[in-house]
């Protein structure tokens, strides 16, 4: 069973999201549509009015029943594909030594067309779950960050010949100068984050009753499940549509009040 998720057409990819409606698929054409998805590799694997740069997502849990002798020959393949993904991270990121803004050109250079956030993600598998289950998560990457950190980056813009999309270079340079300028009106101690929403995910919940043990999955590709023993039956939730307005918070800690100092970089100050 898997949940398709609606296109991202080219120049929507910052559209806020705010509802999202899904069809559900099972049996060969779940299975069809999985393989598609792990073999999405290059910008040409998808049809060209897709956005390229967000990434597709194809929530759900394909079920096996298998031998023992099969499982293990079909785990090995699996842990030597999410090691090699590793790695291929790790050259890029770490090994090649090039900058963060740099790593585009890099990588299409090697490997023209390659997306790699699907070429890093892993297939994560599971074994004689009780129950799968799935949800929506929504959640900010926070950062903690130094007045002296954004400050460089911030001269580093103001000096880059290249302005955002959306600007002259000499409205580019105003706008910096802008920030630059309202930085520096705080106190060099200051406790700055950097608070980044995370457009909404899926999830997929996996319960082992015999553990009384529950663990939450990523789950932008179908989670695998495998079970070599014939009378077990892991049991598939489903995922319903997305509505912001519609979400329930179990329990939200007691957050430190921040003061937005820089929008265009979610740049806050603890008050």
């Amino acid at each position: 069973m898997v949940f398709k998720l609606p296109e991202t057409k080219k120049g929507e990819e910052n559209n806020d999201i705010n509802q999202i409606a899904i069809s559900t698929l099972t049996g060969k054409a779940a299975l069809n549509l999985a393989l598609t998805n792990y073999n999405r590799l290059f910008i040409h694997d998808s049809p060209q009015h897709i956005s390229n740069k967000t990434a597709i997502r194809l929530p759900g849990a394909l079920c096996f029943n298998l031998s023992v002798e099969n499982y293990l020959g079909i785990k090995q393949q699996l842990e030597t594909i999410n090691k090699l993904k590793t790695e291929l991270k790790n050259i890029v990121t770490h090994q090649s030594g090039i900058k963060k803004e740099q790593r585009f050109e890099f990588i299409h250079q090697q490997l023209h067309g390659l997306i790699t956030l699907n070429a890093y993600r892993k297939i994560n598998y599971v074994e004689s779950p009780s129950s799968i289950n799935f949800g929506w998560a929504n959640k900010n990457i926070v950062n903690k960050v130094t007045k002296e950190q954004i400050l460089e980056r911030l001269h580093k813009n103001y000096q880059s010949e290249k302005a955002m999309s959306a600007y002259t270079k000499q409205q580019w340079r105003t706008l910096i100068e802008k920030e630059i300028q309202d930085l520096n009106s705080i106190s060099n101690d200051a406790i700055l984050k950097i608070q980044r929403p995370v457009k909404v995910q899926p999830i997929a919940r996996v319960w082992y009753a015999n553990e009384k043990q529950q663990v939450q999955y990523a789950c932008p590709l179908p989670l695998l499940s495998f079970s070599s023993d014939t009378n077990h039956l892991t049991k598939l939730g489903t995922l319903t549509d997305y509505d912001i307005n519609n979400i329930k918070i179990k329990h939200k800690p007691k957050n430190k009040k921040l003061k937005l100092i820089i929008a265009r970089l979610h740049l806050y100050q603890e008050i």
